[in-house]
């Protein structure tokens, strides 16, 4: 028993590429990487990603009750999809002069008060070595809070 604890400790310690699951079978790097995103996405919605996005489908369908609002609701629900499993997604941003225009608009009614807000979440989720990773996804929210319009949440490659 002491024997198998040291090495499975090692196998995290050193970059070893292929680690043994408790049945004896081998995972390797790359299904490591899966099962530490699924376990942060868990701990992620259960301590306030539900939450988040719920308040984000909330406000996006009251943005869609107006035709003007549709543009502002169909980001809120970005936003709600990202708050749900922020792990292992990442954003490219792009878009041309209309995006530019409408992240002006949303940056002077919506996005600097959502981006300080998430910056300081995300501050205080990295004062402990646990919250760094949380602090790193509200990090990414507060960038996306910023200027959405243009940007596309995408899946990172294995």
């Amino acid at each position: 028993m002491g024997a198998y604890f040291v090495e499975s400790a090692l196998q995290f310690v050193l970059p070893i590429r292929y680690t043994m699951n408790c049945n004896g079978k081998f995972l390797t790097r790359i299904g490591r990487l899966i099962i530490m995103k699924l376990i942060g996405n868990i701990l992620w919605f259960v301590f306030g990603g539900l939450l988040n996005a719920l308040a984000w489908l909330i406000s996006g369908a009251l943005w869609c009750l107006s035709i003007v609002g549709i543009p502002y609701g169909l980001q809120c629900f970005k936003f709600a999809r990202l708050s749900l499993w922020p792990f292992g997604k990442e954003i490219d941003y792009g878009g041309g002069a209309v995006s530019m225009i409408a992240n002006i608009i949303w940056v002077v009614f919506f996005g600097i008060e959502m981006a300080l807000a998430n910056l300081a979440i995300g501050a205080l989720w990295c004062i402990t070595i646990v919250g760094i990773p949380f602090g790193m996804q509200f990090f990414k929210l507060a960038k996306l809070s910023f200027m959405p319009f243009g940007a596309e949440i995408r899946e990172i490659p294995e």
